[in-house]
């Protein structure tokens, strides 16, 4: 298997994406997504990570983030991965006995946004994935991504980090 490169340490914005185990639609419910911001948030926190954009889909996530210096992405993802499914496991144990206990792939892919355009670029991408999958006919109707927020109304799910770009 080739090990994926990852470029840390320049400084600028990361679209990030990782995928549930076999692309299966283990972010469909509510409690699911809830899990992973309350990681997600913890991850920032500690970690401080800018959030400047997002979205959860069914099957994977994309985040539009921006790591302090010397931070190594990969760990900090790996992290969020894995405690937000030792918690789903922990809450579903006694609905799934005997189940398969994988819900993440191991890996995840970024991309380093050299420009401010190309962070720009990435939040809109993020924010109309919903639409494009054909879950929503407009980028509001979706309630786990950033675009709510980057309108104005800050009662969503993941608050974003203000960021002048």
């Amino acid at each position: 298997m080739t090990k994926l490169r990852h470029y840390d340490n320049l400084g600028t914005a990361r679209f990030v994406t990782f995928n549930c185990y076999r692309e299966l639609p283990s972010l469909n419910s509510n409690m699911a997504k809830e899990l992973l911001i309350k990681y997600i948030e913890m991850a920032r926190d500690k970690h401080s990570i800018k959030i400047m954009g997002y979205v959860i889909m069914p099957n994977h996530v994309h985040l539009v983030m921006l790591p302090e210096k010397d931070m190594k992405l990969g760990l900090v993802i790996r992290e969020i991965k894995s405690r937000m499914a030792k918690e789903y496991f922990a809450r579903m144990e006694n609905l799934s006995r005997g189940a398969q206990r994988v819900f993440w792939q191991k890996r995840c892919y970024d991309h380093n946004c050299r420009t401010p355009e190309t962070t720009k670029e990435k939040i809109i991408y993020c924010h109309n994935n919903p639409v494009r999958r054909g879950l929503v006919k407009s980028p509001g109707n979706w309630k786990w991504s950033s675009y709510n927020w980057c309108q104005g109304n800050k009662n969503v799910p993941l608050q974003m980090d203000e960021m002048e770009f």
